[in-house]
């Protein structure tokens, strides 16, 4: 990823929280216990904020990334556009089924991790995805 601004930084799967702050610094935004976000520039060129999520939420290991948007003026035009960044850098899902909203629901089963794109209506529609350690 790229910290906006900043430069490109390779986060690891299991690094603890003290070791997050260190690699990214003033960037990252603390949440609550466990939970850290950063805007940022990741997949060749997309422009989002990144969720690191640590398990357990206190003294854990990062165990999942969440990709989202501060705003969506457009759920189809963001669905869209996070859907052609993950298909270019992992390829095709691995299965695809009838979602929420008029949006298909993605998954992708990778060596070492899982990825789920999908919308669901929750208070109006509410866009995930994420990549999660298979552990």
């Amino acid at each position: 990823i790229a910290a906006t601004p900043g430069p490109a930084v390779l986060v690891p799967w299991g690094i603890t929280e003290n070791q997050l702050q260190a690699l990214l610094g003033a960037s990252l935004r603390h949440v609550t216990k466990g939970y850290y976000t950063v805007t940022c520039q990741s997949l060749g060129g997309l422009r989002h904020e990144l969720g690191f999520h640590f398990t357990p939420r206190t003294h854990g290991k990062l165990l999942e990334f969440e990709f989202f948007r501060r705003s969506y003026p457009n759920q189809s035009e963001s669905f869209r556009e996070f859907q052609e960044y993950f298909e270019r850098t992992f390829g095709p899902p691995s299965k695809t089924s009838p979602g929420d909203c008029g949006l298909p629901s993605h998954e992708w089963r990778l060596k070492g991790a899982t990825i789920v794109h999908f919308v669901f209506d929750r208070f109006g529609p509410e866009e995930h995805m994420r990549i999660k350690q298979s552990i």
